[in-house]
């Protein structure tokens, strides 16, 4: 998809919330960069479960964008949840919450172009922090010592040895585009 000029590609697993095969699942979601956790308006347990997903995404993942799905909205006389219970358990967990209707196609591509839309924001935070380390593109530690030191790259007249890391980061900016947004 493409997201604020740039293409995005999203890879989904659908877990399903099986618990009996947490191990496996486990496997699915392992170095995700976002999640979905989808409760069904017309599914008590789904929406009783969602807690206790977001905390073994978290064990898996980290902190990462995550947002919280009512689905089947069009479903307003089998609906269980109330509009109030939602809203608590997104504030609750820190993730927005958005009511969609697959079988109608309400608010489906929200979805994903929000957490696109996440994804991209922290991989341009990420570089940001990266290419404000220094003005050489390195990462410098710097050590003071006592006593002039001879002029070398690594030392400096004054007697301060500038350690670098092995790493260099270039100037030039990586590609977002090799990054992939994946979400659950």
């Amino acid at each position: 998809m493409l997201c604020e000029g740039e293409d995005v590609r999203l890879m989904l697993w659908d877990t399903a919330g099986q618990e009996e095969f947490d191990a496996i699942t486990k496997a699915y979601y392992r170095g995700a960069q976002a999640c979905v956790l989808a409760f069904s308006s017309t599914d008590r347990s789904s929406f009783e479960a969602v807690h206790s997903w977001k905390v073994k995404v978290k064990e898996e993942c980290g902190e990462i964008p995550t947002v919280l799905v009512q689905n089947k909205i069009d479903l307003v006389d089998q609906c269980v949840i109330d509009t109030k219970e939602a809203e608590l358990l997104s504030i609750s967990m820190g993730a927005k919450l958005i009511k969609t209707s697959v079988k109608e196609d309400i608010n489906v591509n929200a979805v994903f172009w929000y957490l696109a839309t996440q994804c991209l924001a922290d991989l341009r935070r990420q570089e940001e922090e990266e290419y404000s380390m220094s003005e050489s593109g390195l990462h410098p530690v710097t050590i003071s010592s006592f006593g002039p030191s001879p002029m070398h790259h690594r030392y400096r007249n004054n007697g301060t040895i500038v350690l670098q890391c092995g790493k260099t980061k270039h100037k030039k900016r990586k590609s977002i585009l090799r990054s992939i947004c994946r979400t659950n």
